[in-house]
């Protein structure tokens, strides 16, 4: 599908750009970490914003590792509520978009310890001021649920640090508003290999070209907000939900997402789905006004949708598969977290 977007291309785009390249020549030189935090059902929004560009990555070669985010689930949380629920919810999710086990690792944070041993040294590179000053930690400081914020608010960033470099990920999948998160991990590899020498590489970042799909409100897709449509959804409530999508009162259909929001979010997730460009969809729903793009959206989510809850759905009869499928992940993820702790411990001339 072709399109277009306004985005300055600077040094970022440019050096993904390249990035890009060198995936295609030679993915086996590349480990990738991305992932989730378990704190509800995945959407249309998480499909095309990130999951189907993991089953890519895979596809081409590339050593991907898959984060199950669970102890981050209390960044900005007092309790993590239905745990095992959202965790067993995201694993079906990834084998049901074409996660593959023999090729991925897919793992949780709670069940790899070296990992996390790893949030000790590396806070001892940064500073309160430098964590205070990260944009994406005061985006979630202002967004908090919690009363009082936690230090491990503050932590987080650093927690994705070891995230990333435990498994000496090169190559991180981020949008552009996650590059500052990044930006702290490549300072911490940088100063950790000044300062005790060269254990880890300064990972780069993927950006991802995939636009902005809003909720089924015209507002950010979210979660929690009940305006996104989940992988899971069956297609009656996928009907239900696209038919109470906001639009607005002019009848010709057009993608103009600057004034159009609503009506362009659902333009742009039917061509999506049809691997098509927006301007073509709007072209042709035209005079059908919001009854007539409604239909044209449902039609087009729930036959691209219908393969993989139709494995979803299977992968669903056979849970002792699908948390096997974690275990073996976690014993992969243990066994290499535990061997860079070890080169950690050694470069810092520690006991062991």
């Amino acid at each position: 599908m072709t399109m277009t977007t306004d985005l300055p291309v600077g040094p970022a785009q440019r050096r993904s750009a390249e990035l890009e390249r060198q995936l295609a020549e030679d993915p086996g030189r590349f480990r990738v970490l991305t992932g989730d935090r378990p704190t509800g059902a995945l959407h249309l929004g998480h499909y095309f914003g990130t999951l189907h560009n993991r089953v890519r990555l895979q596809d081409l070669g590339v050593d991907v590792f898959v984060l199950i985010a669970d102890y981050q689930v209390l960044t900005d949380r007092d309790v993590a509520e239905r745990l095992t629920e959202h965790v067993e919810g995201l694993l079906l999710d990834y084998l049901a978009i074409g996660v593959d086990p023999a090729r991925a690792t897919v793992f949780n944070h709670s069940a790899v310890p070296a990992l996390n041993q790893l949030l000790l040294p590396f806070l001892s590179l940064v500073s309160v001021a430098e964590l205070g000053r990260n944009p994406t930690v005061k985006d979630e400081i202002a967004h908090s649920r919690q009363a009082a914020v936690s230090g491990l608010m503050y932590t987080y960033p650093v927690h994705q640090a070891a995230d990333i470099l435990f498994c000496k990920g090169n190559l991180v999948p981020v949008g552009q508003d996650q590059l500052p998160h990044l930006e702290l991990t490549r300072t911490i590899a940088r100063r950790f290999n000044e300062r005790y020498g060269a254990v880890f590489p300064e990972p780069d970042a993927l950006l991802s070209a995939a636009p902005l799909l809003l909720g089924t409100d015209a507002t950010k897709m979210s979660k929690s907000r009940g305006n996104a449509i989940a992988l899971g959804a069956s297609a009656d409530e996928t009907a239900r939900l696209i038919r109470s999508a906001t639009t607005d009162a002019d009848r010709h259909i057009t993608y103009e997402p600057g004034s159009r929001p609503g009506v362009s979010s659902l333009v742009l997730l039917a061509a999506l789905c049809l691997g098509r460009d927006p301007h073509e969809v709007a072209g042709e729903i035209g005079d059908g006004g919001a009854a007539g793009l409604k239909r044209t959206v449902t039609e087009a989510v729930n036959a691209r949708m219908a393969p993989i809850r139709a494995r979803r759905a299977e992968y669903a009869q056979d849970m002792g598969y699908v948390r096997d499928v974690l275990r073996a992940g976690n014993e992969r993820a243990n066994a290499v977290a535990e061997a860079t702790l070890r080169e950690v411990r050694d470069a810092m001339g520690m006991f062991h």
